[in-house]
């Protein structure tokens, strides 16, 4: 070996590497492990597909009383016409199981107000529906849903956040669900709007409208089967004479006592800058207790339905 092929003072000789060339054992190794990562990811997507999407109904009951009642019955007053919401429930699962052939459902939320948040037997008749989740906001002095968009807009996110669901049908139609709807969509979901076909005008907010995916709207064949106006109650063969004037105001009074304890002294609170005026629904409400208590009716009577009104805020500003 000449002096050339020496090596220097200190230095190793350089090892034979059978594996550098792309043939070798290194090139081997690493297709080895390429053809392994492969072969996972393929497995991987396999298990993928086989999974199932998911859905989910999002139904604000008060939106569909208000809408259906209206558009069958003619009146968005709950105590003039029954819903059958487990029937309404089903088609809609009906109508999901059509629109998501590829997707389960995950259940379906129906959320509505209740005083204290205390379900009505009607409410808890709901609740023991199968696949069905009864989602209570509260409901104040004038009969109006507290909290419920937030319930919609919280179930909306958090599901989609988890990726629990894929796709979500929401029946509803205010605005304030705009925000639900962006949070849904921010984490990958798909939200499509349902609707009741409106009596007149639009009953659905325009910015929802805009955001969503996907629109649908049931009409009056649809809802009509699923609600029923109840009989009107008329004493038109009354032959005793009216209650007093002063027994109808002690009524009004005795009403609103009750109330006080029911709806609690907050909610009633929010009367008091209506001063003499009652809302509508409140006096309407006040009307149909009254005329329980005393079994007659105050229908025709505007002198008395003034004195029960005026024992009704009687009682409530010597409480405040």
């Amino acid at each position: 070996m000449s002096e050339a092929d020496e090596p220097l003072a200190g230095t190793a000789p350089a090892p034979h590497r059978e594996d550098a060339g792309p043939g070798g054992a290194f090139g081997d190794d690493l297709l080895g492990r390429l053809t392994h990562t492969n072969e996972l990811l393929t497995r991987m997507l396999a298990e993928v597909a086989k999974t199932p999407s998911t859905h989910a109904i999002f139904v604000d009951a008060g939106y569909v009383y208000a809408s259906a009642g209206l558009l069958v019955a003619g009146t968005e007053d709950r105590r003039s016409f029954d819903l059958d919401a487990e029937g309404l429930i089903e088609a809609f699962i009906d109508k999901a199981r059509v629109i998501f052939a590829d997707s389960r459902l995950l259940r379906v939320y129906w959320y509505d107000g209740a005083r204290r948040r205390i379900h009505t037997p009607e409410q808890q008749a709901i609740a023991e529906l199968p696949d069905v989740k009864v989602r209570l906001g509260n409901l104040n002095a004038n009969n109006q849903q507290k909290g419920v968009d937030s319930l919609i807009r919280s179930d909306l996110e958090s599901l989609a956040r988890h990726r629990a669901i894929s796709d979500a049908a929401l029946v509803g139609g205010d605005e304030d669900l705009v925000s639900a709807v962006e949070a849904a969509q921010g984490y990958g979901a798909r939200v499509h709007l349902w609707g009741i076909e409106a009596a007149e005008g639009r009953n659905q907010a325009e910015p929802l409208l805009w955001e969503v995916d996907s629109q649908r709207t049931f009409d009056l064949d649809f809802c009509k089967p699923f609600v029923t106006r109840r009989p009107v109650t008329t004493w038109e063969h009354e032959t005793e004479p009216p209650p007093s004037r002063d027994e109808v105001r002690f009524i009004g009074a005795q009403i609103a006592a009750t109330w006080l304890v029911d709806r609690g002294r907050a909610a009633m609170a929010e009367l008091l800058p209506g001063h003499p005026y009652l809302p509508g629904n409140v006096d309407q409400d006040l009307l149909i207790e009254a005329e329980k208590l005393l079994q007659r009716s105050l229908r025709g009577h505007a002198v008395l339905r003034r004195s029960l009104r005026d024992g009704f805020w009687a009682h409530l500003k010597s409480q405040y």
